[in-house]
C-alpha cells in the first residue's frame, strides 16, 4: 500500500519543517502552565501527487501529504476549522482523543455528525484532557482516510517531564498505503460485486514507498541521526487494511508509550502496530559513526484468507558525517533487518503481552475492579445473499459481510448523536443490540453451515459511569483472523487475552487488574479473544469498529449510547450551530 508526495524529497522536508516550526514556535517557548487554545485551518482540496511513476489527484488537507501535524500540550483546547473544497463528502476524526463532553467533534459520519458537504465548513472544538503522547487524525467516511491523515502530537504540560530520559529529537513515523487508482472506486466496486477489494500498490513511510518498489528510489524517507543520541520515534499505523511489523537493521527500541498512554518501558528489535494504533519508542544510536547505512522496513502481519499486498516499505537510517569526511554515505553498504514471518502469531502474542501500564501515583491504572455490565461480542466475517439478477463474487456466489454478534451494522442517513440528543430515535436506530450471541456455537472450531448475517442499526445503551466488561471473540466462520477494534470516546484496559473460545468460568481468574495496558485500539487475536474493561464516564454516542476499513465497510461496527449523569456538568452540551446537516 503506497502513500503520496508533496513534490518528492521536498514533500517530507516541508512536512518536517512545519513540524519543527510548530515545535519551536513562540507559543511553545513562552507558554505557561496554563492551557491555551490552538487554532488550525484545514482546507480539504485536491492536489497532484506522484508515486511509483504514477501521478494522480488526491484529496488532501492544505495540499500536504501526509497532512499537517497538530501539535499541542495536555490540557490545550483545539479549534480546527475544516472547509470542504472537493466533491466528496468529508468528516474528520481525531483518533484516540477522549472527547469528554465534546462528542459533536468526534467525526464518524452518520454517528456523531452528518458529512461536511462541498463548500461547507465545520469547526471541530475540543479539549485534550488527561492525555499525552501520539495520536492521529484521519477522515472517517468511506475510504478517504487513505490520503486524509496526519499526526497529533500531545506534549506534556509545560514543566512536566516525560517519565523517561528526554530525547534529543522527536520524529513522526507514519505508515500508510498508496493506491495508483482511486480507493473510493475500489471499495465501491467491492461492495457492488460482493467480493474482496483490490489491494493497494505499496505501503509507505511518511508518504514515501521507498527503494524496494519499482520507480521509487527517490521517494524514500531518510532519517539522519547523530551518534550517541536518543531519538523518540512517534509511530502511527494509518494504513487502511494491514497490521505491520517494523524494524531498523542493527538497532533496537525501547517502547515507552502506546495510544497516548505511558507504558512500563521494554526493549524490542521489532514493533507490531495495527491500523489505528500509535507507539512511541526510544531509538538510541550507536556511540560511533558506523561504516554502513541501515534499512528501516515495514511489512504486513497477515492472518486472513484473502489477497494482500506482500511487499515491504523501507526508509534509510544514516549517520551524519563531518563536513570534511572523505567517506560518502552513498557508497556505504546497506544492512537490512530481519522481520518475522507474515503469519507469526507467536511473536505478535508475546509482543502484545509486554504492554503494561505504569500504574504509578502520577499515572495510575484506574481499571474497574468490579463490573456491573458484561458483554460478549463475536467479531468476524460472514455473508449475505446475492441480489436477484446479479452475479456476486463472495463465497459460493454470496456477498462478503462482517458483523458483531451476527449484526452487520447499517449506517443511518442522519446522525445517531443528533437522533439521541433530540429524542428522535424512531426509525433511525433500535436499542436491542444483542449483549451476547443469540445462537452460541464453537466460535473457533468447525464453522456453522449458515454463514449469513443479519442487518440493522442497533445500539447498546449504558447508564452513565457504568463499569463495563467486554469480551471480543474472533470467529472461524470464514476463517479466523485478527481484528483491530477501535472504541471511540474511551480508553479501555486490556485485562486478558487468549486463544480458542473464551471460558467465563476459568479465564477471569487470570485477568490482570493491577497494571493492564490502557489503549483505544486492540487487536483481537486470530482464533482467540480479548477482554477489556472501562468506565462509561463520557455521555454521548460512541462508535466501535474494526480498523480494517474493508471490514468496517462490510458492517463490522456498532455503537454505544452512554446516558447523561445526574449532575448538570455531566450533561452533553447541545450541538454547535454549524453542525453539518444531512
Amino acid at each position: 500500500m503506497r502513500a503520496s508526495h508533496l513534490p518528492s524529497p521536498v514533500s517530507m522536508r516541508a512536512f518536517f519543517f512545519i513540524l519543527s516550526a510548530l515545535w519551536m514556535s513562540p507559543e511553545f517557548l513562552l507558554a505557561t502552565n496554563a492551557s491555551i487554545t490552538r487554532h488550525y485551518n484545514f482546507n480539504i482540496k485536491l492536489h497532484n501527487v506522484t508515486r511509483l511513476c504514477h501521478t494522480k489527484s488526491i484529496v488532501s488537507v492544505n495540499g500536504q501529504f501526509p497532512g499537517p501535524p497538530i501539535v499541542a500540550r495536555e490540557g490545550d483546547r483545539l479549534v480546527i476549522k475544516v472547509t470542504n473544497h472537493v466533491q466528496n463528502n468529508v468528516t474528520l476524526h481525531w483518533h484516540g482523543i477522549r472527547q469528554l463532553q465534546s462528542g459533536w467533534a468526534d467525526g464518524p459520519v452518520y454517528v456523531t455528525q452528518c458529512p461536511i458537504q462541498t463548500g461547507q465548513t465545520y469547526v471541530y472544538n475540543f479539549t485534550i484532557t488527561g492525555q499525552r503522547g501520539t495520536l492521529f487524525w484521519h477522515a472517517h467516511i468511506s475510504w478517504l482516510r487513505s490520503t486524509l491523515y496526519g499526526p497529533i502530537i500531545i506534549l506534556p504540560k509545560r514543566n512536566v517531564s516525560y517519565p523517561f530520559a528526554k530525547p534529543y529529537k522527536e520524529v513522526p513515523i507514519i505508515f500508510g498505503e498508496w493506491w495508483n487508482v482511486d480507493p473510493e472506486a475500489v471499495i465501491m466496486q467491492a461492495l457492488q460485486t460482493g467480493g474482496g477489494p483490490n489491494i493497494s500498490d505499496a505501503y509507505t513511510i511518511n508518504g514515501l514507498p521507498g527503494p524496494l518498489y519499482n520507480c521509487s528510489s527517490k521517494d524514500t524517507f531518510k532519517l539522519k541521526v547523530k551518534p550517541g543520541k536518543t531519538y523518540l520515534l512517534r509511530m502511527i499505523n494509518a494504513a487502511l487494511n494491514d497490521e505491520l511489523f517494523f524494524s531498523i537493521a542493527n538497532h533496537s527500541f525501547t517502547v515507552v508509550d502506546a495510544d497516548a498512554v505511558y507504558v512500563k518501558p521494554f526493549d524490542t528489535d521489532i514493533v507490531l502496530i495495527t491500523p489505528g494504533q500509535t507507539t512511541n519508542v526510544l531509538l538510541k544510536t550507536k556511540p560511533y559513526i558506523p561504516s554502513a547505512k541501515f534499512l528501516m522496513a515495514a511489512r504486513p502481519y497477515l492472518t486472513g484468507q484473502g489477497t494482500f499486498d506482500n511487499s515491504t516499505t523501507a526508509g534509510i537510517l544514516e549517520y551524519k558525517r563531518p563536513s570534511n569526511s572523505s567517506i560518502s554515505n552513498k557508497k556505504l553498504p546497506l544492512f537490512k533487518p530481519t522481520l518475522p514471518m507474515l503469519n507469526d502469531t507467536v511473536f505478535v502474542t508475546n509482543f502484545t503481552k509486554k504492554f503494561l501500564s505504569l500504574a504509578t501515583a502520577q499515572f495510575p491504572a484506574n481499571v474497574p475492579q468490579t463490573v456491573n455490565k458484561q458483554f460478549f461480542f463475536t467479531v468476524g466475517l460472514g455473508t449475505s445473499p446475492c441480489p436477484k439478477n446479479q452475479t456476486c463474487q463472495g463465497p459460493n456466489g454470496t456477498k462478503f459481510m462482517a458483523s458483531v454478534n451476527n449484526v452487520s451494522f447499517v449506517l443511518p442517513t442522519i446522525s445517531l448523536l443528533q437522533s439521541h440528543f433530540f429524542g428522535q430515535s424512531n426509525g433511525v436506530y433500535t436499542t436491542d443490540f444483542p449483549v451476547k450471541p443469540l445462537f452460541p456455537f464453537n466460535y473457533t472450531g468447525t464453522p456453522p453451515n449458515n454463514t449469513m448475517v443479519s442487518n440493522g442499526t442497533k445500539v447498546v445503551v449504558l447508564p452513565f459511569n457504568a463499569s463495563v466488561e467486554l469480551v471480543l471473540q474472533d470467529t472461524s466462520i470464514l476463517g479466523v483472523e485478527s481484528h483491530p477494534l477501535h472504541l471511540h470516546g474511551f480508553n479501555f484496559f486490556i485485562v486478558g487475552l487468549g486463544f480458542g473460545n473464551y471460558d467465563p468460568n476459568k479465564d477471569p481468574a487470570n485477568f490482570n487488574l493491577v497494571d493492564p495496558m490502557e489503549r483505544n485500539t486492540v487487536g483481537v487475536p486470530s482464533g482467540g479473544w480479548v477482554a477489556m474493561r472501562f468506565f462509561a464516564d463520557n455521555p454521548g454516542v460512541w462508535f466501535m469498529h474494526c480498523h480494517f476499513d474493508v471490514h468496517t465497510s462490510w458492517g463490522l461496527r456498532m455503537a454505544w449510547i452512554v446516558l447523561d449523569g445526574d449532575l448538570p456538568n455531566q450533561k452533553l452540551p447541545p450541538p454547535p450551530s454549524d453542525l453539518p446537516k444531512c
